[in-house]
């Protein structure tokens, strides 16, 4: 429960602004997996040891009101000043973690839709204020960017330090406003101002516009959906996110398609609760939040506008269940890629990844695994064999009624491969050689580079199993490509196993730089180059030869990074076969986007003659095993 509350309030230094001062662009990373997300945290705990509060001279306002505080623009016009006897009616009380404090409003709004009748008082002790109390706040004003400068992230508008008058109790909250998918803009956000490195903060608001302004025209408000989608299931941190624009890039499990970098679906809202964590919905994709969920508009370092609920919804589920693929026909050879999440001997997942390879899955012919880790795990004490981990894993799967894979694979040097310190995750090729045959040729190991070679006319990798390029500066603390030559009824098929540089450093789609800078993808971009040179070399010594390069990715399918991966027709990325809205492997915001993808070489795409799954059994859940969905070709060589 301790863990639950940290995740949705951990503070990081708080900035006082004067209106002369501007945040500097910088890379708070952005998890593309759990794991990433619970770095975070620590990430949090370093940077608050070395903050900074730059306060202006004290200037005292009396009585002004909090629309006065909030302005017309992000930056309150009062940052850095005192502000003595604001009123207002508390709205919300947060009693845990490291943000503890409340929300007032002022019941008599202006007429300026700009101007936001809420904020924050940050008390960092539990405050002794009630929902419905009339309050007077005196205190610092005080502009807090949750995840610290270097994020990115918008500030929240606060009174800190403040002294605290309770006038009468049991007063009416004020209505709340509702949020609905004819409030919400349709554009997403203003372009930066380039003078202030693309920061939008010192823009006047367009709330009738841009859908970030709108959203920060209500920050520290009460508001209110109703009748809601989830897109985003219940995670282990008591949050979700929900949709109020029901046809905004829909799917058909009930999703909302991130399709393109000017497609952020403004609908998307994260809810979280003031309440118990056990009165939260335990929700998947699809399912609907029913009747009102009300509470204060909040921002938050892990999703942007939070709506911090007092009143929730009832759930109604839709029965979203796991898919199955095809099972591959006898001439067919099946071909996935799977991200296990950090799999070590300790996980308790074993038994369920089994059954999904098996029962899900059908069990390919061949799986690329990503995030295998060695046998023990995070502990850092240089073990980098996998053995174990692997082995394991076989042995489910022949409990699940599956085949007895044979298994190829090269461990890494110790920490050189990002991920969990540790943990030293790498790709791994699991193999029925009932079916398929790996063809070996010793000599690779952590630091050799495969090459191409032609045998008897024919393209034929120098070591087999062996790594692309692996001294490669474009593979420094990241993943080294896996490349094996596997034979299927006599003819040869290359595969390579990747898992490139995760999208941490990225800033927030909520950002206050807009455009937002994605700093992660200089390094996919370099790692698609290598990897596309590899593949043509394998095409120039044999033209038709069938090539597959799949793995996590890390990117989506219309990112550069494919663009680059794809070449000029080497490989070309199957999950385009499917329709837009079933693109997709991977749920984060309440977008669902492509992260892992299957490409394929001219010789295979050619044919048509594929059929491409993105197999929905994690990403959807509030159970999930991991946070990917594994995806399956199914082709004839």
């Amino acid at each position: 429960m301790f863990t639950v509350f940290l995740r949705a309030s951990v503070r990081v230094p708080r900035l006082t602004l004067v209106p002369a001062l501007m945040h500097v662009p910088g890379g708070n990373p952005l998890p593309s997996r759990s794991s990433a997300r619970l770095a975070a945290l620590t990430v949090a705990a370093v940077c608050s040891a070395a903050s900074t509060v730059v306060i202006a001279a004290p200037a005292h306002a009396d009585s002004v009101r909090i629309h006065d505080i909030q302005g017309t623009t992000r930056t309150s016009p009062y940052a850095g000043q005192q502000v003595t006897d604001v009123t207002g009616i508390v709205t919300g009380v947060r009693t845990y973690g490291s943000s503890r404090g409340f929300w007032i409003q002022d019941p008599k709004p202006d007429a300026d839709p700009a101007t936001s009748e809420g904020v924050f008082v940050f008390t960092s002790s539990t405050p002794k204020v009630a929902v419905g109390d009339a309050v007077t706040v005196s205190g610092t004003v005080s502009e807090f960017v949750p995840g610290g400068t270097s994020s990115g992230n918008q500030a929240l508008t606060e009174i800190v330090r403040p002294t605290v008058t309770v006038v009468s109790s049991g007063n009416a909250v004020p209505a709340a406003t509702v949020v609905n998918a004819w409030s919400v803009p349709t554009a997403y956000a203003p372009a930066g101002d380039p003078a202030a490195n693309n920061s939008i903060n010192g823009l006047t608001l367009r709330p009738g516009k841009y859908a970030l302004d709108y959203y920060e025209s209500l920050e520290g408000m009460n508001v209110q959906v109703s009748d809601v989608r989830v897109v985003g299931a219940t995670d282990p941190f008591t949050e979700l996110w929900v949709t109020v624009k029901p046809w905004e890039n829909r799917n058909r499990r009930g999703g909302t398609v991130y399709g393109s970098y000017d497609s952020q679906n403004t609908g998307r809202l994260q809810i979280q609760s003031l309440g118990k964590v056990a009165d939260f919905p335990t929700a998947n994709v699809g399912d609907k939040l029913t009747g009102a969920t009300a509470g204060p508009l909040d921002y938050n370092q892990f999703g942007g506008y939070t709506l911090v609920a007092n009143q929730l919804g009832t759930l109604q589920s839709a029965g979203l269940e796991r898919e199955t693929t095809q099972k591959q026909k006898n001439g067919e050879l099946a071909v996935a890629t799977y991200n296990v999440e950090n799999l070590d001997p300790a996980d308790a997942t074993f038994e369920e990844h089994a059954s999904a390879i098996v029962n899900n899955l059908q069990s390919p012919d061949i799986v690329s695994l990503e995030e295998i880790q060695d046998n023990n795990g995070a502990k850092n004490d240089g073990t980098v064999s996998a053995d174990q981990t692997v082995q394991k894993l076989i042995d489910a799967i022949v409990a699940a009624g599956g085949p007895r894979y044979d298994w190829r694979a090269i461990d890494p040097a110790n920490n050189t491969d990002g991920g969990e310190p540790g943990g030293n995750i790498r790709q791994v090729f699991l193999f029925n050689p009932e079916r398929v045959s790996f063809t070996d040729r010793a000599g690779g190991d952590a630091t050799t580079a495969a090459g191409v070679t032609e045998v008897r006319g024919k393209a034929a990798l120098t070591v087999s199993p062996g790594r692309i390029d692996p001294a490669n500066a474009a593979f420094t603390n990241s993943r080294k490509p896996l490349a094996g030559e596997f034979s299927f009824r006599g003819r040869t098929v290359f595969v390579i196993a990747n898992h490139f540089n995760s999208k941490g450093g990225d800033q927030a789609l909520t950002s206050q730089y807009q455009p937002v800078a994605r700093s992660s993808e200089t390094q996919r971009h370099q790692q698609a180059a290598l990897v596309n040179a590899f593949v043509k070399d394998i095409l120039d010594t044999q033209k038709n030869a069938d090539v597959i390069a799949l793995g996590d990715i890390n990117d989506f399918e219309f990112s550069d990074t494919a663009e680059i991966l794809e070449g000029d027709g080497e490989l070309w990325s199957a999950i385009k076969s499917l329709p837009r809205s079933e693109r997709y492997s991977y749920v984060y915001q309440g977008n669902s986007q492509v992260l892992d993808q299957i490409l394929v070489s001219p010789s295979i795409r050619r044919g048509c003659d594929f059929e491409y799954d993105s197999v929905h059994i994690n990403s959807e859940f509030n159970d999930q095993i991991s946070d990917h969905d594994p995806q399956v070709l199914r082709f004839k060589p």
